[in-house]
């Protein structure tokens, strides 16, 4: 399963924060979820991000966000992204 969300940063967000936010999120939350693969974080020239993870199955992905709820890192990474920009897209894997 590949999970592809876009956004973008919040006003007032600035990189530094962004990133410190995203690579704790990574770290203390994700790395640690049943069925987690692989994560990337890119950005694009206009200022839209995109976080790309890969997971086991579906319902891995479907079950992380109930698990990453609450947690300090979750909700400073919530806190650094536009949550009206957020979109999330998920894709099958074929290989």
């Amino acid at each position: 399963m590949i999970e592809v969300q876009t956004f973008r940063l919040a006003a007032g967000t600035d990189l530094d924060s962004f990133l410190a936010a995203d690579r704790r999120v990574q770290e203390e939350v994700v790395n640690n979820e049943r069925g987690f693969v692989r994560r990337t974080t890119a950005r694009d020239g206009d200022g839209e991000w995109v976080v790309t993870v890969l997971w086991d199955s579906e319902a891995d992905a479907d079950a992380a966000p109930t698990r990453g709820a609450g947690h300090p890192a979750t909700a400073a990474f919530a806190r650094c992204i536009d949550s009206s920009s957020l979109r999330i897209h998920r894709y099958e894997s074929l290989d």
